[in-house]
């Protein structure tokens, strides 16, 4: 028996227009994020073993993402390879070479050696999505257009934040997720609002921002899709009220597409404690 090779955790920070993914995950000849990263880090680091990724949010096919957070386990006489008389800093030479290889539709927005204890799932402390919508049928800005969802509704702002106020909180968020064998689906949502911007890229839509400390399966998609029909009239509170309850997966919730997602945040507690936050999220969850 041998001992394991030494290794560096590397955090990557990452951004994808999700378009053209099948998802996060890898998956059989489908076209993926992290088969994509993980193909190009082969190339890069060079090592014996293809280095596997770990990520904070596992974004589902068509989802976007503009502050994902990822770390590998690269071994230390590999890590060492990287530095280049133009780039003399490993993570840096790391960063570069990777954007030299990946398609454009992935961009690694840094890279650094990770804290000890670092884990880039169950260290975080809190995700941040936002889902964009062009109402009542207008066409979105051209230059946005693969990143907000064309509604064919017109949507009252006012009547999708009192809906999502009662969803907010700890709870059992199973009627809005997709379940997984041995997984919690008790989450803290910590808020789920609603505004039309006014100004800058994203005027004229309707913009949700959801945070909580962690989504399980399709749990995004399915508090917007439950949201928003109430917002455009087709729902009341008691039918969302009703369906929010559901011990199991609602089939009366619609799942909202994923081209209006992004992942805009990974929020991460100081290098200090993120061991620490690492042990308790791995800690199943319970109401009592």
């Amino acid at each position: 028996m041998t001992d394991s090779p030494i290794v560096v955790r590397v955090r990557l920070d990452l951004s994808y227009d999700g378009t053209d993914f099948a998802g996060w995950a890898d998956q059989p000849e489908l076209r993926t994020v992290q088969g994509a990263l993980e193909a190009a880090l082969a190339r890069v680091v060079r090592a014996e073993s293809l280095p596997r990724l770990v990520v904070a949010g596992r974004t589902d096919a068509g989802v976007h993402a503009r502050g994902q957070v990822a770390h590998v386990d690269i071994p230390l006489s590999a890590w060492r390879r990287l530095p280049s008389r133009s780039r003399p800093g490993e993570a840096e030479s790391l960063q570069a070479r990777l954007n030299g290889v990946l398609p454009s539709d992935i961009v690694v927005r840094a890279a650094s050696e990770a804290p000890p204890g670092f884990d880039a799932r169950f260290s975080a402390s809190e995700r941040r999505y936002a889902y964009r919508i062009s109402d009542a049928g207008r066409r979105p800005d051209p230059l946005i257009r693969r990143h907000a969802l064309a509604y064919p509704r017109a949507l009252n702002v006012d009547a999708l934040n009192e809906a999502s106020r009662s969803l907010t909180g700890l709870r059992d968020f199973c009627a809005f997720c997709r379940p997984r064998e041995g997984a919690t689906t008790i989450r803290d949502l910590r808020e789920l609002s609603w505004r039309r911007e006014e100004s800058g890229a994203d005027a004229g839509l309707v913009v949700a921002t959801v945070r909580a400390d962690a989504f399980c399966h399709s749990m995004v998609r399915s508090l917007v899709g439950a949201v928003l029909a109430v917002g455009d009239g087709r729902r009341d509170a008691a039918w969302l009220s009703r369906v929010a309850s559901s011990p199991k997966r609602s089939p009366a919730i619609a799942v909202a597409p994923g081209c209006g997602l992004t992942l805009e945040e990974v929020v991460y507690p100081t290098d200090a404690e993120v061991a620490l936050r690492a042990a308790e999220t791995r800690s199943r969850r319970t109401l009592n």
